[in-house]
């Protein structure tokens, strides 16, 4: 798989644009005062499915071939699964999404409500992935992986093309990263357009493979994945997006479920947004980090505001 470049990217926007208009990059007053940095928020959560995922499906399911329209499918927690949902509806393309056991409940719904058979299937998303790749093969599908995909990541890195063009000095890019595809897309266009900024990946603690393997150059999997946020509850890492951010990442910091929950309400309580784990992770991070960055520009990628009411429930209640 190649790499996308620059091109890539200013192609993908002419496909992404057609029904995703550049989200807000915004300076929230009580953020600044409360970590006491200088935070842009770069807020994904405000596009049709609340994710920046839409980006790279848009993308992707615009370009298929006419052999792969006869069907499409994708392992998802969510995000990923209302992505490829969305744009296969445009498209008028079958879709089927398999999703871990319980999952949330309100992604499901969106899913089906927009049109795609969805699937329950295992414990956590690996296991849901590794069933869409048995299924891909027994009914002649096109499997959408959400890392291994340079359309996808293509796609995504509209995101990062419109935060230099707002935010040219830019000093560093706080993203969370699941299967990698938005940290990618920034270290991608960070480096075509010469920037000197860092990105910066998040995780949790609960679901660090990818901190481990990439802190060590020696890729690990987990056991587990035992995060409320489930945008970066992975076990895995996957071999394009690793391989990218190997190149382009410069650090990763990773948060506990504690931490996660309160990133969640300084979102709510700092920005007025309703943002899931993942997304609100960048904030927790850069508020983690503040002594290190003060006096920088910073930008914290809010990547989905897609919480359950349930789990909102318990965040806002401890």
């Amino acid at each position: 798989m190649q790499v996308p470049t620059l091109n890539d990217v200013l192609e993908a926007r002419s496909r992404v644009y057609r029904f995703v208009s550049a989200t807000p990059l915004i300076r929230h007053p009580l953020l600044a005062d409360e970590t006491g940095l200088d935070i842009h928020v770069k807020h994904e959560n405000h596009n049709p499915t609340c994710s920046f995922k839409i980006r790279g499906g848009l993308n992707l399911i615009a370009g298929l071939p006419r052999h792969d329209r006869r069907g499409v499918i994708a392992a998802s927690t969510g995000n990923h699964g209302q992505s490829v949902a969305f744009a296969s509806a445009l498209e008028s393309v079958p879709c089927t999404i398999v999703v871990p056991r319980g999952n949330n409940p309100e992604k499901i719904a969106s899913m089906r409500a927009m049109g795609a058979e969805v699937m329950e299937h295992g414990k956590d998303f690996d296991e849901a992935r590794e069933k869409v790749e048995a299924l891909c093969v027994e009914r002649g599908l096109r499997y959408i992986h959400n890392a291994n995909e340079p359309p996808i990541v293509a796609g995504v890195a509209t995101y990062a093309l419109e935060i230099f063009e707002k935010l040219p000095g830019v000093d560093v890019i706080f993203v969370p990263v699941g299967g990698g595809s938005g940290a990618s897309g920034c270290g991608i266009v960070r480096t075509a357009l010469g920037s000197r900024a860092r990105i910066i990946g998040v995780q949790a603690e609960r679901a660090d493979a990818f901190t481990r393997s990439w802190r060590t150059r020696t890729r690990v999997t987990t056991e587990s994945a035992s995060t409320f946020a489930e945008g970066v509850a992975t076990r895995v890492t996957f071999d394009f997006t690793f391989g990218i951010l190997e190149r382009e990442l410069d650090d990763v910091v990773t948060l506990s479920e504690d931490e996660l929950a309160e990133g969640v309400r300084l979102a709510l309580r700092a920005t007025h947004n309703l943002a899931e784990g993942a997304g609100a992770a960048p904030l927790m991070a850069a508020l983690k980090c503040r002594d290190q960055w003060r006096g920088k520009k910073i930008v914290c990628v809010m990547s989905g505001g897609n919480i359950d009411a349930a789990t909102l429930r318990r965040i806002l209640s401890a």
